[in-house]
């Protein structure tokens, strides 16, 4: 429908793509994503699935938020712009099921790690370059303490519920 609009009425558009953001305000269900899920089975004792040989990168939701901020006066109309945390934090998926537990403060005998999953891309490696260049995109929170500071919340807002 953007594409359309822009074709045939000259819309300024741009395309965004925030890959794997989290943080407060992200409530668990089944259906999101790996890092609320890890921090909520971990906060209530319950069994997870990790697979090894998947690898992801993250981007807290404060990072994904000042670089959305930046878009009305910096997007090139019809660019597509991947937002997404830094290079060098992509991680197997085992390294962040790891600081969800650190954060929580339980070991790991309540994950599985299973072969990688079948049917889905193991390593998702993300180009931010345009994003970087165009809209200021400049992550700031580490995994580290974006983790710890969703497990923060997540305890707050669960253990308010279930009290």
């Amino acid at each position: 429908m953007c594409m359309n609009s822009a074709k045939m009425f000259g819309t300024e558009t741009v395309r965004v793509r925030p890959v794997n953001c989290y943080g407060p305000g992200e409530h668990y269900t089944p259906y999101r994503g790996f890092i609320p899920k890890f921090i909520y089975h971990a906060l209530f004792n319950k069994p997870y699935v990790v697979y090894k040989g998947h690898k992801r990168i993250i981007d807290y939701v404060e990072d994904t938020c000042r670089t959305f901020a930046n878009i009305v006066g910096n997007f090139i109309p019809g660019e597509v712009y991947n937002v997404a945390g830094k290079p060098e934090w992509e991680s197997a998926i085992a390294v962040y099921s790891d600081l969800v537990l650190n954060a929580v403060g339980i070991d790991d005998s309540i994950v599985t790690y299973e072969d990688a999953e079948p049917f889905t891309t193991n390593i998702k490696t993300i180009d931010c370059s345009k994003a970087v260049k165009d809209l200021k995109h400049d992550p700031k929170v580490t995994p580290e303490d974006g983790i710890r500071r969703t497990v923060e919340w997540m305890k707050s807002i669960y253990t308010s519920i279930n009290t």
